[in-house]
């Protein structure tokens, strides 16, 4: 019962600080499942599984305020979803420390970006909506999902930066994107790939479920009730501490 009340609690911490700031709930998440005793694999199978319902939970809310376009939406599943997949099948045959470390600093770099770009993200202005940028955004989508499929701590956190940066989407509306495509259908696709080649502890499935959906609407309810401006320095917090966490092990 301890086990469980802990799971459920760090799950709702780690999720409300994820539909907050466009990702990161792994950063949390995944080393307790890890510390309490799951090997690597399983726990990253458990944990991708949980984070559905991250997204149905933020769905749940931000489908409320309607400002996702439905061609979009698809555009982002047709473009992820094969390197989620991809990198799903992989990870679990190719432990890399080197590239969790690259992956760390990577990350950090989005936050420092996002804090000397003091304008980023507060406005939303579409861009690149044609041929040219559509092939662009999309390549650039499916190596993000290759990472979503193998490393799970914050790779949604890139495809949050990259909607604002390529896209022109305010941050509020790229957080909403992130959680309801790559929370939903990357992340599925991921859990299905990994419970198929790999194994999912099914005993904390409900306290993590149940934390991951409470979590995804109370963050998701924060992120469109505060604003632009919180979400970015939401955003600039998690991708530090998901970045430090990455290099440091």
């Amino acid at each position: 019962m301890f086990e469980h009340l802990l799971i459920f609690f760090i799950s709702l911490l780690a999720n409300i600080f994820s539909a907050l700031s466009g990702g990161g709930a792994g950063l949390i998440q995944l080393p307790v499942l890890i510390f309490l005793g799951l090997p690597f694999g399983v726990a990253l199978a458990t944990h991708k599984v949980a984070t559905i319902a991250l997204g149905i939970g933020a769905t749940t809310r931000h489908m409320r305020e309607s400002h996702l376009e439905r061609q979009f939406a698809i555009f982002m599943v047709v473009a992820g979803l094969p390197g989620v997949v991809l990198g799903a099948s992989v990870i679990l045959q190719v432990p890399d420390r080197s590239a969790q470390v690259a992956l760390g600093v990577l990350t950090m770099g989005l936050g420092v970006y996002s804090i000397l770009s003091p304008q980023l993200g507060q406005q939303h202005i579409a861009t690149h909506r044609d041929r040219h940028g559509y092939t662009v955004g999309g390549l650039v989508l499916f190596m993000i999902g290759i990472l979503n499929g193998s490393l799970t701590s914050g790779t949604g956190l890139f495809v949050t930066l990259w909607l604002i940066r390529w896209f022109g989407m305010d941050y509020k509306r790229a957080v909403a994107y992130t959680l309801v495509l790559v929370g939903l259908f990357w992340n599925g696709a991921g859990a299905i790939t990994l419970g198929l080649l790999g194994e999912i502890y099914w005993l904390w499935l409900p306290a993590l479920l149940l934390g991951s959906v409470l979590g995804g609407y109370l963050g998701a309810h924060l992120a469109i009730v505060k604003g632009n401006k919180l979400i970015k320095r939401a955003f600039e917090a998690v991708t530090m501490l998901i970045g430090l966490k990455l290099i440091i092990g």
